[in-house]
């Protein structure tokens, strides 16, 4: 069963929403940044899960990109 960011960034795809994906992915880039920047703790574990989001999502956006050249 596809994860939760797997089902939606496979909708924004569908929709052909770009700013969707976007946002989706700036988000997740500044979880990034602001965890790596923290001491004291171990955060590799959720900074694992973010990076994986973000190779989803940089997934999605190259379905998306492909999706829109061959509408061309």
């Amino acid at each position: 069963m596809p994860s939760a960011i797997e089902q939606i960034v496979d909708i924004y795809v569908r929709l052909k929403n770009r700013r969707g994906l976007d946002e989706l992915m700036m988000h997740r880039q500044r979880l990034a940044v602001d965890l790596k920047s923290r001491s004291g703790y171990d955060f590799s574990l959720p900074i694992g899960h973010i990076d994986e989001e973000i190779a989803i999502i940089e997934a999605g956006l190259s379905r998306l990109a492909a999706g829109s050249s061959k509408a061309v």
